[in-house]
C-alpha cells in the first residue's frame, strides 16, 4: 500500500523548520511570494504570464511560510478554477492538484467542489495512458520513454486524487531498471550517469510503494552525499561541478527522509543557501544566477527549513 499523505508529511515538516527561523526573514520572503501574484490570481516566474508550474511552487512556499489564507489565497482558487478544464501536461497538472489541495488545507476553499461526477476516475485513466511497456509513467502522450521523475508525478497525483496505484509491481521493476551501477538512479533510460534529482524522484516513488530495500536506501545515502560540492550545496550530476539549490533541497529532503542528513556538512550547506538569498526576499537558483523566483526561493526556504531541524 502507498505511504499515506507524503505531501503533507513533506509540508508538515517544512513548516516546523521554517517556525524556528526569525520572524523578520518569514515575512521578508512571504512578502517577495505574494509580489509575483497576479491580477487572475496567478504567480508568475521570471517573465510571461501566470502558469500552473509557477503558481504550484509559489502556494507551496506560502503554504509552509503559514502564509496561504486571506486575498491570495482566494484569489489563487479564482485560477486554479479557470485552470481546470484545460489540457496540462504531467507537471502542470501535478501542480493544480497539488494546488488545489494546498489552497483547501490552509484556507479551506474547495477548488474542486463543482467537479463533475466520476473526474476522478476520469483523471485516472488518463494518467494511465502515459504508461509504458516497461511499467514507468512518460512525460506526455507522444512520448516513448518513461522518466523516473514523471512517474514519481504519476503516483503522487494518484495519491492526490485518492486512487490506487495500478499494478505496482511494474513500477518499482521499471524504477530498479533505472539504477546506476555506480548508485543513484537515471532520469531516462538511456541516460549515462544518474542524477540527484532524479534519484530523489526514484527514492520517493519506491517509499510510496513501500518497496524500499535496505541496500538501495544505503547505496542512495553514498550516492547523494558524494553530492556535496566545496560550496556546501548538492550538484544535479557530477559532469556539474556547481551546486544548486534544486538538486540541494531534493537531495537533502531524501537523505532526512531516509535518516542520514546529518551525513552532510551541514554547516556547509548553511552557507552555500544563505549566500543565494536576497535582503529584499527571494533565493537565486545557483552563484551563476543573476535573479530570482518562486520556484527557487521554494527550495531555498525547503533548505532553511531542514537545516533549522537537524542542524540547529
Amino acid at each position: 500500500m502507498p505511504t499515506p499523505d507524503y505531501l503533507q508529511q513533506l509540508t508538515i515538516k517544512l513548516s516546523a523548520g521554517l517556525g524556528k527561523l526569525p520572524d523578520n526573514v518569514r515575512a521578508r520572503h512571504a512578502a517577495y511570494l505574494t509580489s509575483a501574484q497576479r491580477e487572475d490570481g496567478g504567480f508568475v516566474g521570471r517573465q510571461g504570464n501566470s502558469d500552473l508550474y509557477y503558481t504550484g511552487f509559489a502556494l507551496r512556499a506560502l503554504a509552509v511560510l503559514g502564509e496561504l489564507s486571506g486575498d491570495p489565497a482566494q484569489q489563487a482558487a479564482q485560477f486554479l478554477k479557470s485552470r481546470l478544464g484545460g489540457q496540462e501536461s504531467i507537471v502542470d497538472f501535478f501542480s493544480l492538484l497539488y494546488s488545489t489541495a494546498l489552497v483547501r488545507a490552509a484556507a479551506g476553499i474547495d477548488v474542486l467542489a463543482d467537479a463533475p461526477a466520476g473526474w476522478r476516475d476520469a483523471v485516472q485513466n488518463t494518467l494511465e495512458k502515459l504508461r509504458r511497456d516497461d511499467g514507468g509513467y512518460a512525460k506526455g502522450a507522444e512520448g516513448a520513454a518513461s522518466s523516473t521523475y514523471h512517474t514519481f508525478l504519476v503516483l503522487l497525483c494518484m495519491q492526490l486524487i485518492d486512487r490506487p496505484v495500478p499494478e505496482p509491481e511494474r513500477i518499482v521493476r521499471f524504477l530498479h531498471s533505472q539504477e546506476a551501477e555506480d548508485g543513484g538512479f537515471r532520469e531516462i533510460r538511456a541516460s549515462q550517469r544518474a542524477g540527484t534529482n532524479p534519484t530523489a524522484a526514484a527514492i520517493g516513488s519506491l517509499r510510496l510503494l513501500d518497496a524500499l530495500d535496505e541496500t538501495r536506501r544505503a547505496s542512495t545515502i553514498e550516492f547523494l552525499v558524494d553530492m556535496q560540492t566545496d560550496e556546501g550545496g548538492l550538484r544535479a550530476n557530477t559532469r556539474i561541478p556547481i551546486a544548486d539549490l534544486l538538486s540541494s533541497f531534493t537531495g537533502a529532503w531524501t537523505l532526512a527522509d531516509l535518516g542520514a542528513i546529518d551525513e552532510l556538512d551541514l554547516r556547509a550547506m548553511r552557507t552555500f543557501v544563505e549566500s543565494l538569498q536576497w535582503d529584499q526576499g527571494g533565493f537565486q537558483a545557483a552563484a551563476w544566477d543573476v535573479t530570482t523566483d518562486v520556484e527557487y526561493t521554494f527550495y531555498g526556504l525547503g533548505c532553511l527549513a531542514l537545516l533549522a531541524e537537524y542542524a540547529d
